[in-house]
């Protein structure tokens, strides 16, 4: 079978077609014949920089939809056939893939395979952001970095549903402004600006919750938007910058929390809490309406294709590899 590989870190070139072996599944996993291959900043970072990468050749991939090929010893509740969305930690740039039953989810009934490849990663992200850590409560607002990529393209929704009564974005250019203010955002600023302009429009007081996955100096300009008994929580370092630390200088004054989330970390250590959250999560999408539009698809073959694009900073929503018919 077909799989994307690198052996060194670099750029979008260390990313090579290879022909593997198919796997077999162990005890408690399943084998997923994939249609879609989500694609993510994630995936930029572990070819660019060793993120997350424990060794040598690497196969990248965080999410994936497509059809179970066969089930382990001990798996229940999913066949052969049977249309499923999963969430890997690596290895979904494939034709075929092995996860643990833990994190798959039978593709919800009326969604396409399309549409299931954009669910695993970015939506239980933004449910857990808004509703596990930051504790979204009616009334509040909300500040959203990268607000027109694929966990801020569902935050702002996911913000406006819970009760928000202002959600403000934040994008790298504003080219992408239109996107984010379809995805239920009131205002959006560009990254250069924005905490002048949060000063303005909440008239010094600042926000209730921010979302922040670029660190860095972005990282300390946000915090210092974020207004008394406030949440800011991480998500990622986009900037590759320094590692943020924060102390009672920064957090006593106005009584602000700082917290932080990684999905890969918990799909690692408590899969059954994953699946608790996803399922919350995906019902947004079947009941709710929530959607991630998909902006860019590539075939696997191009997956340097679709990393430079994400690394154009020009993309919106989610982009995904198109793996099978």
């Amino acid at each position: 079978m077909r799989a994307i590989v690198f052996e060194e870190f670099g750029g979008p070139e260390v990313l090579n077609v290879v022909d593997v072996p198919e796997p077999e599944p162990g005890p408690g996993e399943v084998t997923i014949d994939v249609a879609y291959a989500g694609v993510n900043y994630a995936d930029i970072k572990a070819r660019a920089q060793g993120f997350r990468v424990e060794s040598l050749p690497f196969r990248p991939g965080l999410e994936v939809s497509g059809l179970i090929r066969a089930v382990g010893a001990g798996v229940t509740g999913f066949a052969p056939g049977q249309e499923v969305t999963a969430f890997l930690c690596g290895g979904g740039y494939a034709e075929t893939v092995v996860a643990p039953a833990a994190t798959v989810f039978p593709l919800c009934s009326g969604l396409s395979l399309r549409t299931g490849a954009t669910l695993p990663s970015a939506l239980p992200t933004a449910y857990a952001l808004l509703h596990e850590v930051a504790r979204l409560r009616e009334g509040d607002t909300v500040l959203v970095q990268g607000a027109a990529g694929g966990v801020g393209t569902v935050a702002g929704q996911l913000a406006r549903m819970g009760g928000a009564s202002a959600v403000y974005g934040v994008v790298s250019s504003l080219d992408k402004a239109e996107h984010a203010l379809k995805s239920g955002y009131d205002q959006v600023f560009t990254d250069t600006t924005f905490d002048a302009d949060v000063r303005e429009v909440t008239g010094g007081r600042g926000v209730d919750i921010a979302l922040d996955p670029v660190g860095g100096e972005t990282f300390r300009r946000t915090l210092a938007v974020v207004g008394r008994f406030g949440r800011l929580v991480s998500f990622g370092s986009a900037d590759s910058g320094e590692m943020w630390r924060v102390g009672p200088a920064d957090t006593y004054p106005l009584a602000i929390s700082v917290s932080g989330f990684c999905i890969p970390s918990m799909a690692a250590a408590d899969p059954g809490r994953l699946r608790e959250l996803a399922d919350r999560a995906f019902r947004t999408v079947t009941d709710g309406g929530v959607e991630l539009p998909v902006s860019a698809e590539f075939p696997l073959a191009e997956a340097a294709d679709a990393h430079r694009l994400v690394e154009s900073r020009t993309s919106t929503g989610k982009l995904l590899l198109r793996v099978a018919e």
